[in-house]
Order: structure tokens, then sequence, then C-alpha cells
């Protein structure tokens, strides 16, 4: 038995039993992936896979018990791995970010920016993307750490940690009668609304608040970025509805915002880690960095704990009285 069959198990998982695919990302040809597994299964004297002719189609049920021990495996494998690098060289190695637009435009530049004159030995790579495959690719380990605010507290396999508080906020050109007096639902459903894309930036809550008012809202453009947004805004076609830290006033110079939160709501931007997964001492920096509630002892407290009711009241609490508000 070996790390590689291990791995190559685990990847024939992830690429939905397509041996092409798995052996594409593990950089191997397609018998080669078939080997591995066959030498696995004739080591353990089970069958993992359900088999279709030569095709893969699904676990059989020991393959479903084996998967979370390899899984687990190469976790422990890989962490082994990070403690020496973590020893041997303590200022040098990779930090990898993953985070929706609006969290890299907007919440992550100034974190970014300390982390950088504390560790310059230390590579950083940002990856964008929705809340979902952020979410993936925490889970494949293309990510060390994943940032956003829809998604990530879903998934058993994720401790995801409150960082910080926002709300929306409404924008329109100055002048436009959505501006005058108190804004409401019931305003807003008269216009022409653009905002972000389902799943994306709160947008959940977007839709509740219309649906709990019995409003069907015109939604005439959505768009993953707010900058995006803001300028069909600014050319008329609708008012925006975007988070409020997306709106600078010195640099929106042609825009005019008003706080949505009365209306929408308050939001909870989420960074979530691997459970289990071991930490590097310069990501820990980083975390406080980005939200300075999350201290060293509450992010390993939560990552190393079993039960995720007793990690999500410790984190939630500290999330709740210390995380910075962008408003």
């Amino acid at each position: 038995m070996n790390f590689q069959q291990l791995r190559t198990v685990r990847e024939a998982v992830r690429r939905n039993f397509n041996l092409t695919d798995a052996a594409e990302a593990l950089h191997t040809s397609q018998p080669g992936v078939s080997r591995q597994i066959r030498e696995l299964e004739q080591e353990l004297g089970i069958e993992l896979f359900v088999r279709a002719g030569k095709r893969l189609t699904g676990l059989t049920a020991p393959g479903e018990h084996v998967l979370p021990i390899i899984e687990r495996v190469l976790l422990e494998s890989g962490n082994l791995r990070k403690a020496g690098e973590d020893f041997a060289h303590q200022t040098r190695g990779e930090l990898s970010i993953a985070a929706t637009h609006t969290q890299a435009r907007y919440a992550l530049p100034e974190a970014v920016q300390e982390f950088r004159a504390r560790f310059p030995g230390v590579r950083l790579r940002l990856h964008q993307g929705s809340p979902r495959q952020v979410a993936q690719m925490l889970f494949e380990g293309e990510a060390d750490v994943a940032i956003a605010t829809e998604g990530l507290a879903d998934h058993d396999q994720l401790v995801a940690l409150p960082s910080y508080r926002w709300t929306h906020c409404v924008i329109a050109p100055p002048g436009h009668p959505v501006l005058d007096g108190t804004i409401t639902l019931e305003r807003l459903a008269e216009h022409a609304l653009i905002t972000y894309d389902a799943g994306l930036t709160g947008r959940t809550r977007i839709d509740l608040a219309f649906a709990g008012a019995g409003l069907q809202p015109d939604i005439a453009l959505a768009a993953m970025d707010a900058d995006v947004i803001k300028t069909y805004v600014g050319l008329g076609m609708g008012v925006g509805i975007v988070a409020s830290m997306a709106f600078e006033a010195e640099r929106d110079t042609g825009l005019r915002a008003v706080d949505a939160g009365h209306l929408f709501g308050v939001n909870h931007t989420r960074l979530a880690l691997r459970r289990g997964s071991y930490l590097r001492r310069y990501v820990y920096a980083f975390i406080e960095s980005f939200s300075p509630s999350l201290t060293q002892e509450v992010v390993q407290a939560a990552v190393t704990a079993r039960a995720e009711p007793a990690a999500s009241a410790q984190v939630e609490g500290s999330g709740e009285n210390g995380a910075a508000t962008l408003n």
C-alpha cells in the first residue's frame, strides 16, 4: 500500500469516477490509474468501486466505508509535511487563499498587504470563484483558507468562522427618486433592480426579504461583480443593491448610496478551514490580521474539535463580540 494508490482512489471519486479526468489531475495515464486502484483492492481484499465493464460507476459498500479513512490518512500525511516545514522554514512557504470576488476586491487587500510586509518569504496565491467553487478548492487542498459570505457553513468537513458583519446598500445616480425619503421594499419593487447573482454576496437575504413581504422584484440584471453592477446603475439601467463595502464615495462619485440593513439584515462573512488540518504559524498570523477576533487559540480549538456544535458555539461567540464590522 502506498500514498499514490490512496491519492488515486480519492481523485477517482472527486472526478465523478471518470478515470481520464483522474489521470489528468494526477499527471499520469488512465491505465496507470486503473492499475493503482486494482493493486490497492487486491491488497485490501475488497472491491472499492462498482464497475460497468471497464468504467467505474460508484463506490461499493466497502468503498464507502474505506473512503473516509483514505481521506484522513492523506490529510494527516499533508499535516506531517506542513509540520516539518513549519519548524524547518518558519518564514518561508506558500499561503493559498480562495475567496469570492467581493471579498478579494474589498475585504482582503489590507490584510494581504500587512501579511506581505510581515512574511515577505511566503508566496501568496489568491483564487477567486463562487462560494461553491471556493469551498471545493478548500476540500481538494488547493486552498488553505476560504473566505465567503454564502455556503461555507453548510459543510461538516469545514470549520466556518464568522469574521465580520456587513449590510447591503441601495445605490442610484444623484437625484434618482428612490433616494428621496425612507427606502422600503415596496418602493424598491417599483424599479428595475441590479444586484448579485443567486447565491453570491448575500443575495439569499435579498430574495428572502422580498418574498417575506409578498413582493416580486424586477431583477433586470444580475452579476458576480459589484463593479459591474455599479457600471450599469450609472448607465441608468436600474437601482443597484450591493454590499456596503463595495461602495466608495471618493471613487464612486457618480452614485449615491443609502444603507439597507433595515431591509435585508446583517450578513456574516466567514473564513473557513478544513477540519483537522495543520496550520502553519504564518497562516494563523494571516487569519488574525484579517479578523482580529480569530486568535490562534480560537482557530486551533475550532479546527481540532470533533463535535461540530461545540466548535460552532465557541466561534459564533467570538465573531459576534470581536469581529470588525464593515458598513
